[in-house]
C-alpha cells in the first residue's frame, strides 16, 4: 500500500444544495461534525434524490462510520430514524518517536486517545531496530485493548527530525544516524497493511495542540524547546510544511547573544547552540552548577536554584528573540511553548513574553497570546492521531475505505 499524504482537515459541507455532495464522501462530511440528522434532512442539504441519499446512508452504516441516533419528532406516522457519526467504529495508532523513548497512542476517530504506553528506546541505534520495538509495542497495545487489526485504518507517526512529508523518508536528521532516506512508510506497511503518514514531530505536536485546546485558532505557531528547538507554523488554519519540509527550523536562525558559539550543525550562535536543554545544562556546568541534561535544568529550577532559574529565563529571551520576528512575519493569534523545557513554567515563559512584547510590532502582539501547551508530552500523541484521521475521513479517504468492504 503506497504512503499517502495527508490533506487539510475538510470544511463542513455547505453551500449550494448538490455543490460537492454528491459521494458517500461528501455527504459524510456533513455528519462529522457529530450532530445527527434524518435521510429528509440530508436530501433537504444536498439536494440529492432520496434513493441517492438512503443508498449513501446505508453505505456508510454498513462501514460503521455512522450509526443510529435516535428518532426525530413524527409530524404524523412514523417517526424518521437520524444518524450520527460513530467515531469508535475504527482506531489509529498514533507514535510519537522521540530521542530516547517513543509514546504510542490508541486514538478513535475523534481523536480521544483509548490507550497508550511509553517504552524507553535509543534513535541513534537505527530505524530498524527501532521500527522493531515500535511495531511489536503497537501489537501489543491494539491486543491489550481488545481491537482487532482490521479496525486499524492508519498510523501517524512522528520523528525528531525533518522528514520529506509527501514520502515519509527522513531527510538528513542530525540526531538519527542510519535514518536518512530510509523508506519508514514501506517499513511499517510490511506488518500493518493501512495508511501511513510519517511527519516531523514538532508538526505533529503543533496539528495535536492545536486540534485539541485551539481549534478556533487559523494562525498557530507550535514552539518545541527541548534537546533541540523547532517550531510547527499552522497558518490559515493550514500546516505550513514549506518547500521541502523544513518549514519551521528556528533552532539553527542566529540570535544576538550567539557569537562564537559553535552549533551541531556547524555554524556559530544558532538558537539551538544557547537555549536547548543541553546547551543551558553546559553553560551551567561551565559556571560550576552541577547539570549535565535538561532534566538536571528543571529540577534545579524546580528546587529553587538561582543560577538555573536564571539560565531559563535568559533561554527564553534567547527564544523570544527569535519568535519576535516570527510574529511579525506571520502573525499568529497563539503562540504555544512546548517541549521538555518548557515544563519549567513560567521561568521560560517570562523571558519569551518579555522579548517577544518588546520587539515585535504593537498591532502584531495586541490579541496575541503566549502560552504553555496544555497537551504536554500528549501533543505528539495527538497529532500523528490528527494526520490520519483528516486524511481518512477526508471525502475520498472515506470512498478508499468504503470501497475496501465491497465484496471482491
Amino acid at each position: 500500500m503506497p504512503h499517502s499524504p495527508a490533506l487539510p482537515t475538510p470544511a463542513t459541507a455547505g453551500g449550494a444544495p448538490g455543490a460537492g455532495t454528491s459521494r458517500a464522501g461528501d455527504v459524510f462530511q456533513l455528519l462529522r461534525d457529530g450532530h445527527a440528522r434524518t435521510r429528509a434532512e440530508l436530501t433537504e442539504i444536498t439536494g440529492l434524490a432520496r434513493s441517492t441519499v438512503a443508498a449513501r446512508i446505508d453505505a456508510l452504516a454498513g462501514s460503521g462510520l455512522i450509526g443510529p441516533a435516535g428518532e426525530a419528532v413524527s409530524s404524523g406516522g412514523r417517526p424518521p430514524s437520524r444518524f450520527a457519526f460513530q467515531p469508535t467504529a475504527r482506531v489509529v495508532l498514533a507514535i510519537d518517536v522521540g530521542a530516547t523513548h517513543v509514546l504510542i497512542g490508541l486514538t478513535d476517530l475523534s481523536g480521544k486517545i483509548l490507550a497508550e504506553l511509553r517504552e524507553s528506546i535509543d534513535i541513534s541505534t537505527g530505524p530498524v531496530p527501532v521500527l522493531d520495538a515500535v511495531l511489536e509495542h503497537s501489537g501489543q497495545l491494539l491486543a491489550q485493548s481488545g481491537r482487532h487489526e482490521r479496525e486499524l485504518v492508519g498510523i501517524g507517526i512522528g520523528l525528531p527530525g525533518p522528514v520529506e512529508h509527501s514520502t515519509g523518508r527522513p531527510a538528513s536528521p542530525p540526531i538519527m544516524p542510519g535514518w536518512d532516506g530510509f523508506d519508514v512508510p514501506a517499513y511499517v506497511q510490511r506488518r500493518f497493511k493501512t495508511n501511513v503518514l510519517v511527519d516531523n514531530d514538532v508538526n505533529i505536536m503543533a496539528l495535536g495542540e492545536r486540534a485539541t485546546y485551539w481549534p478556533d485558532a487559523e494562525n498557530l505557531l507550535f514552539v518545541k524547546v527541548a534537546t533541540g528547538i523547532g517550531a510547527g507554523i499552522i497558518s490559515g488554519g493550514l500546516l505550513q510544511r514549506g518547500a521541502d519540509g523544513t518549514a519551521g527550523d528556528i533552532g539553527h536562525i542566529g540570535v544576538p547573544r550567539g557569537g562564537d558559539v559553535l552549533c551541531r550543525c556547524g555554524n556559530h550562535g544558532c538558537l539551538e547552540a544557547l537555549a536547548s536543554g543541553p546547551a543551558v545544562a553546559a553553560s551551567l556546568a561551565a559556571a560550576g552548577v552541577p547539570a549535565a541534561t535538561g532534566e538536571d535544568v528543571l529540577e534545579l529550577a524546580r528546587r529553587g536554584n538561582l543560577a538555573a532559574i536564571a539560565a531559563m529565563r535568559q533561554a527564553g529571551r534567547d527564544v523570544g528573540d527569535v519568535l519576535a520576528a516570527c510574529v511579525n512575519l506571520l502573525n499568529p493569534s497563539v503562540i504555544v511553548i512546548g517541549g521538555g523545557l518548557s515544563s519549567a513554567g513560567e521561568y521560560l515563559m517570562a523571558g519569551v513574553r518579555e522579548i517577544v512584547y518588546q520587539r515585535s510590532l504593537p498591532l502584531a502582539t495586541a490579541r496575541l497570546r503566549i502560552v504553555q501547551s496544555m497537551a504536554a508530552d500528549h501533543a505528539g500523541v495527538l497529532g500523528a492521531g490528527r494526520l490520519v484521521i483528516d486524511h481518512v475521513l477526508a471525502p475520498s479517504g472515506v470512498e478508499r475505505l468504503l470501497a475496501q468492504q465491497q465484496p471482491s
